[in-house]
């Protein structure tokens, strides 16, 4: 059983990925700005507390909790911020601000948590089909579809850093799946997909992808968007 860390566990796919992985006997450390959707589980292997990507003193939280831990196994950057606007509308701090959470957080997350890790560790990151080059892209979503591209490309990077010492990083652009936040941007559209099927998917991968991934884009997806 590992030490798993998830972001991004209030709700939608990452507060599957809590109840999936706890089944499963891990220890989890799950962490959201809102966590008493995760404490409300009263799940003994489950630890929860308060926890903002943008915000520097929670990261001193923590850095004295894994302190504990021997190591990480898994580190799932789950969370992300969704901005739908039109770009002459968005303000430069609008547009910062995303950037703040999916990909300076998901970066300060990932440097935070690194020297935990051995070299047989997985960093996984959660994206969007919006950030794939080539990809279809929606009005509205320039700060959200971009910010997923640039944590492709941050995958690609630290694998390449970290290919002698590990850990693992991979990255899934995950297309439509029926959450909160699918509804905050496709008003209306129903996803073929529940958070419950993709976060099934998104545990085996982050338990056993990187035995044979490494700094890869798998897109995980079977419609538009």
């Amino acid at each position: 059983m590992g030490n798993i860390i998830i972001t991004g566990t209030s709700r939608g796919i990452g507060f599957e990925l809590v109840k999936l992985f706890a089944q499963g006997g891990h220890q989890i450390l799950a962490l959201s700005r809102n966590a008493r959707p995760v404490l409300d589980l009263q799940l003994p292997n489950v630890h929860a507390f308060p926890f903002d990507l943008g915000n520097a003193e929670h990261y001193n939280d923590l850095a004295t909790f894994i302190k504990d831990w021997p190591k990480v196994d898994v580190l799932i950057n789950n969370a992300g911020s969704l901005l739908n606007k039109p770009f002459l509308e968005t303000s430069p701090e609008e547009f910062k601000k995303v950037y703040e959470v999916n990909v300076f957080g998901v970066a300060e997350v990932t440097r935070n948590v690194l020297p935990k890790m051995a070299k047989t560790g997985h960093v996984l990151t959660v994206s969007s089909m919006g950030g794939v080059q080539g990809s279809m892209k929606f009005p509205g979503l320039s700060a959200y579809s971009s910010s997923k591209g640039a944590v492709i490309t941050l995958t690609e990077l630290w694998a390449e850093e970290f290919k002698e010492t590990g850990p693992s990083f991979n990255v899934l652009a995950i297309g439509a799946v029926q959450t909160e936040m699918l509804a905050e941007a496709f008003p209306g559209y129903e996803a073929p997909v529940t958070a419950q099927e993709m976060a099934n998917y998104i545990v085996n991968f982050a338990l056993t992808g990187h035995n044979l991934y490494n700094g890869k884009l798998l897109q995980v997806s079977n419609s538009t968007p």
